[in-house]
């Protein structure tokens, strides 16, 4: 249930014009971070590196469809790799502390 209203929190912030929100901090420091949150969320959910791999490729798939929405049906947003590259690396930074974690711990 968090991990379905955190992803529902994202994809509301990334699909509404630039206008309607508030003055922000770094866009990419926020990608980063909404994606290192719901990869730590989606990691809970998984039971075993199989299922945990399908989440993370899904959550990858899910930033670049967010994107593609944005170029496509948003006014003034458009798709932006640096976008995908700050998701990526939200992703792969819990993927790798979630590691680092299991093993050291």
């Amino acid at each position: 249930m968090l991990f379905g209203m955190a992803l529902s929190a994202v994809c509301v912030g990334c699909l509404v014009p630039n206008r309607w929100l508030p003055p922000l901090p770094n866009d990419k420091f926020l990608h980063f971070a909404s994606f290192a949150v719901l990869a730590g969320l989606a990691l809970r959910l998984a039971q075993g590196r199989r299922e945990a791999l399908f989440w993370l490729l899904g959550l990858l798939l899910a930033g670049w469809l967010i994107e593609c929405l944005q170029g496509a049906f948003v006014p003034d947003r458009r798709f932006c790799w640096r976008d995908m590259g700050a998701n990526a690396a939200g992703i792969a930074f819990t993927t790798l502390a979630a590691e680092l974690y299991v093993n050291f711990f």
